[in-house]
């Protein structure tokens, strides 16, 4: 019986490491791949031993097709945006806030990287920005329990930010920069080449339609871009997922959430107006926000008025044109 169970077991584990394998080398034959498997299939779990962190996950097929989904949503970005280089190994560092996109972002790469599809280093990072009655203790426990190198700074931002600013006025965009600079340096100290945020799909339609009423200008959330010093990627994982996905999976996975007594507890902020705005149009032509998050990534300099983005000036007779859809 000793022989039998060794034997199986070492087959098990070919099979999987056989998984793995075609992973890393960019083969989607197998169920391993998530980008492959539909929210139906479940085969995927056959080859899905899962990381720590789901521990005290559900066991529901719904929770198992979730977890699938976002999954796939972000190995997908990942791989479109390029957001991993060929032929080394990365380290990230992934900022956690204690709310639920950032908790949903860690838990879905280290997922992705339990299953060998992300051959990268994560180093969890929290700033406590020293606002009053901020629970110290929470995410350091929370990086223990689940075994992930993590690293806390605390700088007090929160007490500059509400000196500078007005109660009138909004926190965001002081508080905003003084966190970016603060993580720069910390990626910068601990060898990270990217900067991982938890920002997703929703958080991109919002910021294009800020940009579009109150900026003049057509502009969102990159899923990846570089710093201004030239020296650091900002990357976005999750930008192809949907809030409300991300919702039921934090509540589903029991996050202990750190609500935000910054930001969060400001009224009248603009994102809100915009965000009220998008759940009125979701909530009256339910799949509107999925079609304006496609919209972002089929764009067509020629349909627009910006004569920096497309040479019209250069445009002559003799040659097939674009066809004019605004006629």
């Amino acid at each position: 019986m000793g022989v039998f169970l060794g034997s199986l077991h070492h087959a098990v584990r070919m099979v999987r490491q056989m998984g793995l394998k075609a992973l890393l080398n960019g083969k989607t034959g197998m169920a391993d791949d998530y980008s492959q498997a539909s929210d139906s299939d479940d085969s995927a779990e056959l080859f899905s031993p899962l990381h720590p962190v789901f521990a005290d996950a559900p066991g529901s097929v719904n929770f198992r097709k979730l977890r699938k989904r976002l999954v796939r949503q972000t190995q997908e970005a990942i791989r479109a945006y390029g957001m991993v280089p060929d032929g080394r190994r990365p380290r990230w560092l992934v900022c956690l806030s204690g709310g639920k996109d950032s908790y949903t972002l860690l838990s879905v790469l280290l997922d992705l990287q339990w299953q060998g599809a992300l051959p990268v280093d994560l180093l969890a990072c929290n700033l406590d920005q020293g606002q009053p009655g901020f629970p110290k203790h929470i995410l350091p426990e929370y990086f223990a329990k689940i075994g992930v190198p993590h690293r806390i700074i605390t700088q007090d931002t929160y007490s500059v930010v509400t000196e500078k600013v007005p109660a009138s006025n909004t926190y965001c965009s002081l508080c905003s920069r003084m966190r970016r600079g603060i993580l720069y340096r910390v990626a910068r100290e601990e060898g990270c080449e990217a900067v991982v945020l938890g920002h997703h799909r929703d958080d991109s339609l919002e910021t294009f339609m800020l940009n579009f009423l109150f900026g003049g200008r057509l502009a969102a959330m990159p899923p990846k871009l570089v710093n201004d010093a030239g020296d650091l990627f900002v990357l976005r994982p999750l930008i192809g997922c949907a809030e409300d996905d991300i919702r039921k999976f934090a509540g589903l996975m029991q996050f202990p959430i750190i609500p935000c007594n910054l930001c969060g507890s400001q009224e009248g902020l603009q994102r809100m107006q915009i965000k009220s705005l998008l759940d009125d149009w979701e909530k009256r032509n339910p799949g509107r926000r999925q079609t304006m998050a496609r919209a972002l990534s089929h764009v067509r300099p020629s349909h627009l008025v910006d004569a920096e983005l497309f040479d019209f000036a250069g445009l002559d007779l003799g040659a097939p044109g674009t066809k004019d859809d605004g006629l």
